[in-house]
């Protein structure tokens, strides 16, 4: 067994045996006088292998999250995500109305990284505009779409145009390896909706894209304001407009301020559950760490929601509880609750400590299982289970920055060790990283001296593992 605190070094080769297994492999590869060349793959070929192991983004997921004009720098990710209630960020992939249309940092890599760190990305496209957008064409050599109704009045050319774009944000999000199962959204910026050639060529241009982007396996999304774009949709969507195909998820541009998915321009009903996202705050600098970046906010509700699997424990024992008592051996008119004993006796047999039957009873064999855990996680060894001990034990294994959005077995270790720091705190233990679990986080900050972010990152870990409240 190894505990959560100690470290491993790993083992490094020598120069003279990278040198002589390249020598080998060369030789390997010669047959008959001739040397195989091994080159670098093809640029499809590593955008392939780069994205194997991606998930599929957003996904589901409830939480915050960012969108700025050029994709941040990875040191500028790697703090946010330490300090920042964001794990949601918007990154523009392709589109030729992008006012950021060089973007240097945006790269197989950092996709596959961010992805990896547990940030959900949202990738947009922001290619020809409405008609009658006064601010398009932005460069003057990118289009708008074309507001002429064509043959039957079905606006064929603006379908024709969302089409293009979709088959572009699609070869721009496989080079970034961003797979299939994601969401491309789509941003139509606000137009004017009275305007009935511009309006409806949007809608028209709009279908084109999602059936594009639905026919090669990814999910349509459309950003817009809720005045225009998404009241449009959603007509579309209550009157069943034969012509009008729906996205499958909304971008609501609406900055009153709330964070949520509502907005009075639409009712309830539409895109729900798991379809919507809000953008509730428009441009502004935040610093996080010490770093600005200019932003919108957002608020995000896709899929299914941030929900943690569910967990069972030595064959269905209970180890969450909104209180853990402290535990000792019993004497004359007190003994210990044998369910928590029995969830102490379940969690030190996970870590390899505790080899007895789980029969709930604080006894002999078990006081030597807790000695051992209290020697190991450095804290004073006694015959009784403290708090802090209860700490340490709840918050033992794998650590990684957690925040509002997400969810899993991580976040269920640290509702457990508030739980047990700060009995009062009474958290529902349900592996959700919720608003209950934000405020809880940030009176445990509060208490040991540590900045609240309401974010758990390193240092929090580490004090919930020493067992400091």
């Amino acid at each position: 067994m190894r505990h959560p605190s100690f470290r491993t070094s790993r083992a490094r080769t020598r120069p003279g045996r990278r040198l002589a297994g390249a020598l080998a492999a060369m030789l390997a590869l010669s047959v008959a006088g001739t040397t195989t060349v091994l080159t670098t793959p093809p640029p499809a070929a590593a955008a392939a292998s780069a994205s194997a192991s991606n998930p599929p983004t957003p996904g589901s997921f409830t939480g915050y999250g960012f969108d700025q004009c050029l994709t941040p720098t990875q040191q500028a990710m790697n703090t946010w995500l330490r300090t920042s209630p964001f794990l949601a960020v918007g990154v523009y992939i392709s589109g030729a109305s992008r006012a950021c249309r060089d973007q240097p940092n945006l790269t197989p890599t950092w996709v596959k990284k961010q992805l990896a760190k547990g940030w959900r990305l949202l990738p947009i496209t922001l290619g020809p505009q409405a008609s009658c957008q006064p601010r398009f064409p932005r460069y003057g050599n990118d289009p708008t779409i074309n507001p002429a109704p064509g043959k039957h009045g079905l606006y064929g050319q603006a379908r024709t145009m969302g089409r293009a774009e979709a088959d572009s944000a699609v070869a721009a999000a496989k080079r970034l390896g961003i797979v299939p199962g994601s969401t491309l959204f789509y941003d139509l910026e606000g137009y004017d909706n009275t305007n009935t050639h511009c309006r409806e060529s949007a809608l028209a241009f709009l279908t084109g894209w999602t059936n594009r982007v639905r026919a090669q396996g990814y999910l349509s999304g459309v950003y817009s304001s809720a005045s225009s774009g998404i009241v449009a949709l959603d007509k579309a969507r209550r009157t069943k407009q034969r012509a009008i195909v729906v996205p499958d998820q909304i971008w609501i541009a609406r900055w009153d301020g709330i964070a949520n998915t509502s907005t009075t321009y639409i009712p309830e009903d539409g895109w729900r559950p798991g379809g919507r996202l809000k953008q509730y705050r428009g441009g502004h600098d935040e610093t996080w760490g010490g770093v600005r970046i200019n932003i919108d906010s957002n608020y995000l509700d896709l899929g299914q929601g941030s929900v943690a699997a569910r967990e069972t424990h030595c064959g269905g024992v209970r180890v969450d509880f909104e209180r853990y008592q402290a535990l000792q051996a019993p004497t004359a008119g007190r003994v210990a609750p044998a369910a928590q004993v029995m969830a102490l006796q379940c969690l030190l047999t996970e870590q390899g400590i505790y080899t007895g039957r789980l029969h709930g009873t604080y006894n002999t064999r078990l006081i030597k299982a807790v000695n051992q855990w209290q020697r190991e996680a450095g804290q004073p060894v006694s015959r009784s289970w403290t708090h802090k001990n209860w700490m340490s034990l709840t918050a033992a294994g794998p650590r990684a920055v957690l925040k509002h959005g997400s969810a899993g077995t991580m976040v269920r270790r640290v509702q457990r060790a508030l739980n047990a720091a700060r009995p009062a705190a009474a958290i529902a233990v349900t592996g959700t990283f919720e608003a209950t679990t934000t405020a809880a986080v940030k009176g445990y900050q509060k208490k040991v001296g540590l900045p609240q972010s309401g974010v758990v990152e390193g240092r929090t870990w580490r004090h919930l593992a020493k067992g400091v409240r």
